[in-house]
């Protein structure tokens, strides 16, 4: 038995969701019936919920404690290919404050209460007990991983855990948006500017998650494109929120790229905006 399955079965022992991640930190790729679902729901359906194929092929909807699964004949050949464990820290109640280099360590420590800490390569996992939505990039080397999202396993860590501070919640509200003279769309009329209308945005959104999840190749061309597109028509009048970049994040992560690649094409298609 390898010791990453062996770290799979111990955690769904305690209740904890977990899956397989290959190489470069995400899950394995994609099944043919359930590619195109960027929620990591059942085939063709467009809500939450496991994944009925038999590959791990939508990561955080993915990660089971069943131990039929994690040990059965679909997921066997993938341990052996395994570069880590990952769970779903959502679906046991917790959220993840990932710290990627030490001036996002340093932040958290004069400003987030105390909690279980985990180290990683190049930072810390701040773990803290209750769920909320996830969101990268809440600010530099910082991300939140809870909701629909996997964090890798890296063991226990140490320090009591504390109950999921407002000051963290607080971090994936969307901050009031900078008045930039001449760049700011004016409704005609002066009516209200139609990016708030909540209809127009979320279809905006949704048509935005289904071009990524369609996508069959150049998948970073195509989450690039889409950023831009996205920003380019509600990006400028305080419109979008976090949730809304963390749904994109999600739909681009189910494609394979990681939350790095994610972070930064949102940043240089910022930049190639003017913003």
């Amino acid at each position: 038995m390898s010791a990453h399955l062996s770290t799979a079965l111990d955690l769904a022992t305690r209740r904890v969701p977990v899956l397989p991640l290959r190489a470069g930190k995400v899950p394995f790729g994609n099944c043919p019936d359930c590619r195109d679902n960027a929620c990591g729901g059942r085939p063709n359906m467009k809500t939450p919920g496991p994944c009925t194929c038999p590959r791990p092929c939508h990561a955080w909807a993915a990660a089971t404690t069943d131990p039929d699964i994690i040990t059965g004949p679909a997921w066997a050949p993938l341990w052996k290919q395994a570069a880590a464990v990952a769970y779903h820290p959502g679906g046991i109640g917790l959220t993840v404050v990932d710290l990627d280099h030490a001036d996002a360590v340093a932040w958290a420590r004069r400003t987030l209460p105390a909690t279980r800490t985990v180290p990683t390569t190049r930072g810390e996992h701040w773990i803290y007990q209750g769920a909320m939505p996830s969101m990268n990039a809440v600010r530099d080397g910082a991300d939140i991983k809870s909701t629909m999202v996997y964090a890798r396993w890296l063991g226990p860590g140490t320090g009591t855990m504390t109950t999921l501070p407002d000051v963290v919640r607080d971090l994936v509200v969307k901050k009031p948006s900078p008045v930039r003279t001449g760049t700011v769309p004016v409704p005609a009329g002066g009516g209200e500017c139609r990016h708030r209308t909540p209809a127009y945005l979320e279809r905006g959104i949704a048509m935005a998650e289904q071009r990524i999840t369609e996508a069959a190749d150049r998948v970073h061309a195509t989450v690039y494109r889409t950023f831009l597109a996205v920003l380019s028509a509600h990006g400028r009048c305080g419109c979008l929120t976090y949730a809304h970049a963390a749904r994109l994040f999600a739909a681009a992560q189910t494609k394979g790229e990681t939350a790095r690649h994610c972070t930064d094409a949102w940043s240089n298609a910022r930049t190639a905006l003017g913003m």
